[in-house]
């Protein structure tokens, strides 16, 4: 048996969607613990590249069954936008997708609010969500006025809930946005007639998940954005709206702590940021602009530019001590292959003092002096590596410079997006 969680080192876009493809070879259940269709898990396989948003990235694999939990909120139009796009491409999801009855619906009001809100905020102070309503959704959840999945099993109560909340909503989108007011026998019809389609994959995920623990099989927890967005441990206010970090994996799922084994973190040989918020690393320069080319640095699901910075290895050590990461899965290597020197932050300096921790307001990050080490180049295409051995010295020293700061193992290197340009040591 071996249930491991998979979670984003930074402030996500590290590559999970590789990685858990990767790892669903040996799996038998890949399940997705929060967040919404604001994720985008990028995959190459056979030359085909895939985008998915909230189907788990082990759909890839056949036999996997994929589990999307009651920590996820769930948007239906791209959920079943999703489906079609996998069963054109000759995916079987039938028997295959599983989706927890008590995960959150994202209502349209959720969109509208979203947007409006960030419209209204400006560019200096919106947070730089993906517009997509995950924000909202989460925010009704915790003021207990959302809707699950289960609610749409009762016409009458569906009805009854949906009427309620709309009439506050619309009060808030004419009066404070000045939206148009929503239309609440359309939504009831339309998400009545999702609740059709997806019936098939409704189930008590808690219960599966739990049995399949008990039974030794092999588990997957995928999680969504990255640590350094958690809502509790990230960059506050500028994060997502769920749980990130390993311990979302639990909550977001219903599986036991004491039921996972290992904690796999994915880092990017660099660092990048999408939206609003402190970067301490970002390079404002020529050389934050070659590794957005190398690297290909846009959106899987928005299309926006990241931004991009030397790898910062104050940050990642704070998220090795928040998961518990236990090994790490270095991605995107290839995209250093031509720089001849390379620079690696070590130390945050605020006031001419070291810091001895992560800093956890915003003023302090946005204000730091950064003390870097620089290490050679390798000089060369990473193509060719097939196993560790083969990787250039100065590769080798890379990798072992990171395990030597946070201190932990890196298990996995990525040389490209492709499934099969991957060293697993």
């Amino acid at each position: 048996m071996s249930v491991k969680i998979i979670v984003g080192a930074q402030w996500g876009d590290e590559g999970k969607g590789k990685i858990v493809d990767l790892l669903s070879e040996k799996a038998d259940i890949v399940a997705r613990y929060q967040g919404g269709a604001n994720a985008g898990h990028t995959i190459v396989a056979n030359g085909t590249k895939y985008v998915l948003h909230l189907i788990p990235s082990g759909i890839l694999q056949d036999d996997v069954q994929c589990i999307i939990g009651n920590g996820v909120v769930i948007d239906p139009v791209a959920l079943m936008d999703e489906i079609s796009i996998l069963e054109s491409l000759g995916i079987s999801i039938d028997g295959r997708l599983f989706i927890s009855h008590k995960a959150h619906v994202i209502m349209p009001y959720h969109k509208l609010l979203d947007k409006a809100k960030e419209e209204s905020a400006g560019a200096s102070k919106s947070i730089g969500t993906t517009g997509r309503g995950i924000g909202p959704c989460y925010i009704d959840k915790f003021n207990r006025t959302g809707i699950r999945i289960v609610d749409l099993l009762d016409r009458d109560n569906f009805a009854e809930k949906l009427r309620a909340n709309i009439a506050e909503k619309n009060q808030v989108l004419t009066k404070i946005y000045d939206q148009e007011q929503l239309n609440v026998e359309q939504i009831v019809t339309e998400y009545l007639e999702f609740d059709k389609k997806i019936d098939p994959y409704i189930t008590d995920t808690t219960l599966l998940l739990n049995n399949a623990v008990r039974e030794g099989k092999n588990i997957l927890m995928e999680g969504a954005q990255g640590a350094l967005l958690d809502v509790d441990h990230g960059t506050y206010p500028f994060v997502t709206s769920s749980n990130p970090t390993s311990g979302g994996a639990c909550t977001g799922l219903g599986v036991p702590p004491t039921a996972v084994d290992s904690i796999i973190g994915v880092v990017k040989a660099y660092s990048t940021r999408v939206g609003n918020g402190p970067f301490p690393t970002e390079l404002h320069n020529d050389i934050g602009e070659h590794l957005r080319k190398n690297g290909h640095e846009f959106g899987a699901t928005t299309g926006r530019p990241r931004r991009c910075g030397w790898l910062d290895l104050v940050a990642l050590k704070y998220s090795v001590m928040v998961n518990g990461i236990t090994e790490i899965a270095l991605t995107k290597m290839d995209v250093l292959d031509d720089f001849p020197t390379i620079d690696i932050a070590v130390g945050y300096i605020n006031k001419g003092k070291k810091l001895k921790s992560f800093p956890a307001d915003c003023d302090t990050l946005d204000n730091l002096t950064l003390e870097y080490v620089t290490l050679d180049g390798w000089n060369q295409s990473l193509a060719p590596c097939k196993h560790y051995d083969d990787l250039p010295e100065n590769a080798k020293k890379y990798i072992q410079f990171i395990e030597e700061f946070v201190g932990v193992p890196v298990s996995i290197v990525s040389t490209s997006p492709d499934r099969e340009a991957t060293i697993v040591r």
